[in-house]
Formats: structure tokens, C-alpha cells, sequence
């Protein structure tokens, strides 16, 4: 039976250094299911350690959680990859640590803390989790595909690490299965601002980087089943799965 789902497909956890400490699992999944989100991806930068203890966290809660990464492609444009399974994303993981140079300071681009369900410390990744792959965008997409997962271009609005702020415009040889809108745009907006990108799937989400942004974007999907899969049928509008609005 088809039903309609919230869906934030794009926050942060600690371990990003650009969020806050309060991004912990059991805290992360606390707001999400206060905010009456059903679905939600977790998409560290680069990163995908605490991804498995937000999916622990959840048990219990009526909240699914989608393992993803946002990741930085060689020209600097932000790529969220989804996945329905964590062999998946860790096959991904390996391909961008194997790309990912550098050693994060601290002091200068933050903490990067990989903390379990139980709200405890369990290290901290000292790779350059801010950096850029030395990966190509195109080829990065390639990978996810070839992994099963979604590919999304993270933030096309954006002045900086968005495809259109980085390469000038939306590259129509790079298969993108959707476009994400941050929400100071919305959806709506959105494709007054792009109409050359009328053949794309726009999503929202929150991109939450501290607690109290969790849900402040998300996007409603119709799907039988929280699933990348359902996820795919809906941007291209198939068997009556579909995104709100459009």
C-alpha cells in the first residue's frame, strides 16, 4: 500500500567536523522522531563511522534510517550517496578513503568523534573529513550506481561545493537521480529559479549540521516502503510512487 513518508535524506552527525557535539546518535534520532520524520539519511562528510549507531539508536522508534555519505568530488561539488545496505556504503568508504588525502587539524576545521548508540566517545577520525576526493564527479556517480545506491547533487542553490557554484551548470552527461534544494530556496521556488532543470527531481532536506535543525527541510515521498529502491521509482514517478507536489 502506497502512504506517504517524511523523509530528511541529508543531516550530519558529530563526526563531521562542521557540526555541533549534539549530533550524537541517541540525540539525532530523538529530534528526528520529535520532529515526526519517518525517514531519515545520515550523510557524514566523506565519512560513514556513525552511520551504524544511528541505525542502532533507532531500534525501537518508528524512524527508518538510510545509511548515505556526502561526499566531495575532485572539483570540490558535494555528492549525497544513499544506500539501503551498510556493506554497501562501507564498499563506497573504501573508495574515498583510498582518495582522501590529508590529516584533519582540529584546532582549525573542528572535532570529528565517532560516538555509539549508548552516547559514548569511541575515537575520532583523524583523516581531512572536510577535504575533497581526489575523485571525479562523474566518477563518483559511477560508483554509487555500481553499488546500487542514489546519487544526489547536494545543495544546487548553493554558492559553494554545489555543482552549478562549481562547474557553472548541471552537467546533463552526469546521471544525477535527483537535485537537492536547501531550504532557504524550497521546492517551489526552486523550479521558478531553474526551469532548464525541469527534467530533474528536486528533493528538500534540512542538511542539519546542529539538533535543532533536524526536519527544517525534508520532502514528502508516496512509497509502500521506506527503500532506496522506492526512493528511485518515485524521481522518475513510477507505479504511483512520487514526491509531494510534483
Amino acid at each position: 500500500m502506497i502512504r506517504a513518508f517524511r523523509c530528511d535524506l541529508h543531516m550530519h552527525t558529530c563526526l563531521s567536523p562542521c557540526a555541533g557535539l549534539d549530533m550524537y546518535p541517541s540525540a539525532l534520532v530523538g529530534r528526528a522522531v520529535a520532529e515526526k520524520l519517518d525517514v531519515i539519511a545520515i550523510c557524514d562528510h566523506n565519512a560513514s563511522e556513525n552511520v551504524p549507531h544511528v541505525i542502532r539508536a533507532a531500534r525501537g522508534h518508528a524512524l527508518v534510517v538510510l545509511p548515505g555519505m556526502e561526499i566531495t568530488s575532485r572539483e570540490e561539488v558535494h555528492l549525497l550517496a544513499l544506500f539501503d545496505r551498510m556493506d554497501f556504503l562501507q564498499r563506497l568508504q573504501d573508495i574515498v578513503y583510498s582518495h582522501l588525502p590529508g590529516i584533519n587539524d582540529e584546532s582549525r576545521f573542528g572535532c570529528q568523534a565517532i560516538v555509539n548508540e549508548l552516547d559514548e566517545v569511541e575515537g575520532f577520525n583523524n583523516r581531512l573529513l572536510i577535504g575533497a576526493t581526489e575523485v571525479a564527479l562523474a566518477d563518483l556517480v559511477r560508483h554509487v550506481h555500481d553499488l546500487g545506491g542514489i546519487a544526489i547533487a547536494s545543495h544546487i542553490d548553493r554558492e559553494s561545493f554545489s555543482v552549478i557554484s562549481q562547474l557553472g551548470f548541471v552537467d546533463p552527461e552526469i546521471p544525477f537521480d535527483a537535485l537537492e534544494i536547501s531550504g532557504r530556496t524550497g521546492l517551489a521556488r526552486a523550479r521558478r529559479k531553474y526551469p532548464e532543470l525541469a527534467n530533474y527531481p528536486f528533493l528538500a532536506s534540512s542538511d542539519a549540521h546542529r539538533i535543532e535543525e533536524i526536519g527544517k527541510g525534508f520532502t514528502e515521498f508516496f512509497l509502500e516502503e521506506p527503500s532506496v529502491h522506492e526512493l528511485k521509482m518515485a524521481f522518475s514517478g513510477q507505479a504511483g510512487r512520487r514526491i509531494a507536489g510534483f
